[in-house]
């Protein structure tokens, strides 16, 4: 698409696009479109209860249309594919690794993550857009004086990188990602720590090295990331 090798496609997110949820955000990168909703509840999944801290958890979902053709919709065939679970389960991780469960109390978050259109880079558009959805939340119970502040470590981003045609390419697109010999998807919080690493060989085996290199252009793909975050959290 005419971006350079280490730069991202361009990134935006609208924050509060639900009227009714406590936080939402939609967030597009590239044509990828993800819409993000964190919804509050005053209770805890039963193996926390009593425990005195809260929950993060997420679900996953892609529209019909949201890829070039239709895909049913994963109720129509009574159970959640394995994909789904594997990223819902992600993004729950993800946002878990920033928040301070104990300072939310015997409350749980949930996020909704609901692809609008698919362009590559879904589950790390997610966890960026969750990100914002998750704060604004967050920021709800502050205003009612239901917690004292924001109970957040810091923020949490996710870029993919992958190697195509022996070089390596941030952001991938589907196209690039399907032409990619190594796809990976890194998780960092905004202080450059490790969350979550991700990745495969679509071919042959390549050198550890490579990772290395991996890394550090996700590290650097991830700034645009965090100053998109800050701009919407900004308008909250």
């Amino acid at each position: 698409d005419g971006r350079q090798w280490d730069e991202t496609r361009p990134i935006s997110i609208t924050p509060n696009y639900q009227r009714f949820a406590e936080g939402s955000a939609l967030i597009e990168t590239g044509h990828t479109k993800v819409l993000c909703a964190a919804s509050l509840e005053e209770r805890v999944p039963p193996f926390l209860r009593g425990q005195g801290q809260g929950w993060v958890t997420a679900e996953y979902n892609m529209l019909p249309r949201a890829t070039n053709t239709r895909t049913p919709r994963e109720r129509d065939s009574g159970r959640i594919s394995g994909r789904s679970q594997e990223i819902q389960r992600l993004i729950g991780r993800s946002l878990r690794a920033i928040t301070d469960l104990e300072a939310l109390g015997e409350r749980t978050v949930q996020i909704d993550c609901d692809v609008i259109q698919a362009d590559g880079g879904t589950r790390t558009a997610a966890i960026t857009g969750a990100y914002v959805a998750l704060y604004q939340a967050l920021k709800v119970l502050v205003d009612s004086r239901a917690v004292r502040r924001i109970p957040l470590h810091g923020a949490v981003a996710a870029v993919s990188v992958g190697l195509v045609k022996d070089d390596l390419l941030l952001d991938l697109c589907y196209r690039e990602d399907f032409d990619a010999q190594v796809d990976f998807n890194v998780v960092m919080t905004d202080r450059g720590e490790l969350v979550e690493l991700q990745g495969a060989t679509e071919g042959s085996p390549f050198p550890r090295q490579r990772v290395e290199g991996i890394l550090a252009l996700a590290a650097r793909g991830m700034e645009p990331l965090f100053a998109a975050q800050r701009r919407a959290i900004r308008q909250l």
